[in-house]
């Protein structure tokens, strides 16, 4: 498998009355995405993936525009499916995501099955590194489903203590080429591909 980067999409504007997947960054996580895409380390990737959902888009574009390249948008990179709930408040998102994660067979309010959104990613992400066969890839993502292809790469069972840090979004992991992932990293360390 080719080498690769899988980053997840920083901060976000939080609006209750748009959905979820239209959100956009906010003002934190744009500035922390141009600090990341000053980075000496992605010099060396010369693809830039994204998710549909806006914020990944953003943050991609912000990346892909330093390093001159295109993004290429595609589908089945996107987040696992909230839309049964829609925008629900911190405590109560939180709480919801715990049961995600530790019942990964199961729909949970409704939500897409963690072991189906773990199947779509690894499968999206398998399918746009075939594409262009040897490219250093950098993929724009979202931390659930980011996890669940993490817990694939190393042979983990689904669940949430393999999740990213609780700082905001904006962490990555590098995998392929024979190594697993070492784990998450935030936007602020050093990228190595």
């Amino acid at each position: 498998m080719t080498r690769f980067v899988y980053l997840t999409h920083p901060q976000v504007k939080v609006d209750p009355a748009v959905p979820v997947p239209d959100w956009g960054l906010s003002d934190i996580g744009r500035a922390r995405t141009r600090a990341f895409a000053a980075q000496p380390g992605l010099k060396a990737f010369r693809r830039v993936v994204a998710s549909t959902e806006v914020k990944a888009k953003e943050a991609a574009q912000i990346i892909a525009a330093a390093l001159g390249l295109a993004v290429d948008v595609r589908d089945g990179l996107h987040e696992n499916d909230r839309s049964a709930t829609g925008y629900l408040p911190e405590p109560e998102f939180q709480a919801v995501a715990d049961a995600f994660f530790a019942n990964p067979d199961e729909s949970v309010r409704g939500w897409e099955r963690a072991r189906d959104a773990q199947a779509r990613i690894v499968g999206a992400v398998e399918a746009a590194l075939a594409a262009a066969p040897g490219e250093p890839t950098l993929f724009v993502g979202h931390g659930g489903v980011g996890t669940l292809l993490l817990c694939h790469l190393t042979g983990y069972p689904i669940a949430r203590v393999h999740d990213q840090p609780p700082v905001g979004g904006g962490c990555w992991y590098a995998a392929g080429a024979g190594a697993p992932p070492r784990g998450w990293r935030t936007m602020e360390e050093g990228l190595s591909p």
